[in-house]
């Protein structure tokens, strides 16, 4: 193997393991109560955060309100995420993860399970790996008390026939 190509595939590893930093860091500043003060510096200047749900928010003023308001619904979270697919190609990467967590919401102080497949597209910018577009796509949504086998655990909250 020559020298170039071991080069090229340490280099993709190191991409690949900056991009799981990223994702921690993301996972953390949700954990602390969504700060909007720390998720812009996530995300490139351009940057879109969208969910099912809540819509496409492009850019760190459209962020940073939009976790302004995850702020003020949300007073507990615990984003855990796992089996990254992550494929690097130059400047530019994609990545698929997996979600579950706790959430409690300060309407009602309702606690729900949470679970959703993100895909994600990265840029690096100046040497840092930032979020370009990050789609969180829901899975299922249940109460904590009841779970989510025995009623319907759509996202939307809609009545769904599962199979």
């Amino acid at each position: 193997m020559a020298a170039t190509d071991l080069e090229k595939r340490i280099t993709i590893l190191e991409d690949i393991e900056a991009i799981k930093k990223l994702k921690a860091r993301y996972c953390a500043v949700c954990d602390d109560d969504h700060n909007p003060d720390e998720i812009t510096k996530l995300f490139a200047d351009d940057g879109v955060w969208e969910g099912d749900g809540i819509g496409a928010h492009q850019g760190h003023a459209a962020i940073r309100k939009l976790f302004e308001g995850f702020r003020d619904r949300i007073s507990f979270s615990q984003h855990n995420v796992m089996n990254p697919r992550i494929e690097v190609d130059g400047q530019h990467a994609r990545g698929i993860w997996y979600f579950l967590g706790p959430f409690t919401f300060r309407k009602g102080n309702r606690a729900r399970w949470l679970a959703a497949r993100y895909e994600d597209d990265y840029v690096k910018v100046n040497g840092e790996w930032k979020f370009r577009h990050l789609r969180a796509i829901g899975r299922m949504s249940a109460p904590y008390e009841t779970g989510w086998a025995n009623q319907d655990a759509g996202w939307t909250g809609k009545q769904t026939s599962r199979a």
